[in-house]
């Protein structure tokens, strides 16, 4: 569903001007499905590491990953764009950053609850989803207690098998989320943590399909796998 062009004009300008006064901002362009695409993010994302109190990274571990558009995002949207059809289903985007897998799936007909544990991605996310006139509900989620009450018929993330305590609540959240039925599509480029985080899969009676992807970044390719996920 697109968003009005009377909301997005009064919207947008507002939302921009409250993170271009926290952020330096960088604005960049893509096309899924043979559609163009913009997408608002930090332009340094290390720069945000002087944000996060001592205190603060005990307790939560957090950093700003959320704040870059990584390559397992883009090749995660492109296989949504290409390779899904998503008119009518419920999904749901967890890890979701700046909300690139998500505003790509609503463009394709899904109804989208984009989530992530950083309040300040679901902003950007937020941005995005009015940028490219596509509606998404947006919430946050931690992986580790999901509170959510509500099953989906697709769940979306993009690298988020970075650190070894996390595998484990990540199995167990999608296991939470997904309806009887329902799938995983996870993105990762391919880090040695994924090896153990399908061994929890497996043992938590999923089922694991890999499709190898390349993503080409001028000069440099990326390798990222998507792994499809149902349970047994």
């Amino acid at each position: 569903m697109q968003v009005s062009r009377e909301r997005e004009n009064f919207e947008i300008p507002l939302l921009y001007k409250a993170l271009e006064v926290e952020y330096d901002l960088t604005e960049t362009h893509y096309t899924f499905g043979g559609h163009s695409f913009s997408f608002l993010s930090v332009l340094d994302s290390y720069a945000l590491l002087d944000r996060i109190s001592p205190e603060e990274f005990i307790k939560d571990e957090q950093m700003p990953y959320w704040a870059e558009i990584w390559p397992s995002a883009i090749t995660l949207s492109t296989f949504i764009a290409d390779e899904l059809k998503l008119q009518g289903q419920h999904v749901i985007e967890i890890g979701a950053g700046v909300g690139m897998a998500s505003v790509v799936a609503a463009w394709k007909g899904a109804s989208v609850l984009a989530t992530d544990y950083s309040l300040e991605a679901l902003r950007f996310a937020r941005y995005n989803g009015l940028k490219n006139r596509v509606n998404l509900a947006y919430e946050r989620l931690d992986w580790r207690l999901v509170q959510c009450s509500e099953q989906f018929d697709l769940l979306f993330a993009a690298d988020v098998l970075y650190e070894r305590v996390n595998l484990l609540p990540i199995v167990t959240a999608i296991d939470k989320l997904l309806k009887p039925g329902g799938v995983a599509y996870i993105a990762d480029p391919r880090r040695r943590m994924a090896e153990q985080f399908l061994e929890l899969a497996s043992e938590n009676n999923f089922s694991i399909t890999s499709f190898p992807k390349c993503y080409n970044c001028g000069s440099k390719t990326v390798s990222v796998n998507i792994f499809k996920m149902t349970r047994r």
